[in-house]
């Protein structure tokens, strides 16, 4: 019932709602976009793309906050315990969506507390490793795990995260011993990695093609089940891993009983810099596509799917 109530609050024909005059002069004030993970990584980079547009779209500031911790749970609960107004708003991303099964005692059900506004991009993981690591390919990663059991480390930025749980379930599905390092965010994980105290991470696309091009980090493979078009050339782990696949997603959500005009015209604005080309333009840059689906249907559809990820990899956070 919960699931089928979250679909609802958005719709399918959101983009018809009329807007009242409630919503007509909304915002009146700065809006604070509450995001979980440190200020520099992939999710603060695209949350900060998107919300000097929506700055310039509303004329009013849209304000990022990270709210660091928890796997992004800490953003989530004051999102949710946030008066359902308009201006206090979540940037979602899988982590909300792998925090309800993994997590065993969260004080709020993200799918009852609140409800979906729009859809921003659709991403990979890129899985990449330290330079001083002597392997170039995702088969050579297997086989040198294997001839080192327990000695390889890998970073993520927090329990929870798309980051931690693709290696989980890389490790389940290639059956190799490493140990997990949780960060405060994917930048504070960053230095660790390239000087080699930590050997891996599987972080979101944007930063993680940031330091593949700049030569700090060697790139094996992508976590979608097929190359990601807007990087051709790096293989995708499932041509090693058969049935590997993390594709993630980025997004907005609001306080549950948030007015659904309020919601119609931030789903109405971001479906607008969907459309503009130099938008679109700056999130292929950091390997991000446009994400048309409809948002309530793909979070509840991602909550379903990493249940049974968490189920497989049998990790559990209390």
């Amino acid at each position: 019932m919960r699931r089928r109530n979250f679909i609802k609050a958005i719709g399918a024909t959101v983009a018809a709602w009329p807007i009242t005059a409630s919503a007509e002069h909304y915002p009146t004030r700065p809006v604070h976009w509450l995001i979980g993970f440190s200020a520099g990584g992939p999710v603060d980079i695209v949350a900060r793309i998107m919300g000097q547009w929506l700055s310039d779209y509303y004329g009013q500031q849209f304000v990022i906050e990270n709210r660091i911790g928890s796997g992004g749970n800490i953003a989530a609960a004051a999102m949710v315990g946030a008066p359902p107004d308009g201006y206090t708003l979540l940037f979602v991303a899988p982590n909300n969506a792998i925090s309800t099964s993994l997590y065993k005692k969260l004080p709020f059900n993200f799918l009852r507390d609140t409800v979906p506004v729009a859809g921003i991009m659709r991403l990979t993981n890129l899985m990449v490793v330290t330079n001083e690591l002597p392997v170039k390919t995702v088969q050579e990663f297997i086989d040198y795990a294997k001839a080192n059991p327990g000695k390889l480390s890998y970073a993520s930025s927090g329990n929870g995260t798309s980051v931690h749980m693709a290696a989980e379930l890389f490790k389940a599905m290639t059956k190799i011993d490493m140990l997990h390092v949780p960060y405060r965010g994917s930048s504070v994980a960053l230095p660790d990695l390239i000087s080699g105290k930590v050997q891996v991470m599987f972080d979101n696309l944007p930063l993680a093609l940031q330091q593949v091009r700049a030569g700090k980090l060697r790139a094996l493979g992508v976590s979608t089940k097929d190359r990601w078009p807007p990087v051709p050339d790096i293989p995708a782990i499932a041509e090693t891993v058969p049935g590997f696949e993390s594709l993630g997603f980025y997004g907005i959500s609001a306080p549950k009983d948030t007015p659904q005009e309020i919601v119609a015209s931030l789903n109405i604005a971001v479906g607008k810099a969907l459309t503009d080309q130099k938008l679109v333009a700056r999130l292929g840059e950091v390997g991000g596509m446009p994400m048309p689906t409809e948002f309530g249907n793909l979070v509840v559809n991602e909550t379903e799917k990493w249940r049974k990820v968490v189920e497989f990899s049998g990790t559990s956070v209390d």
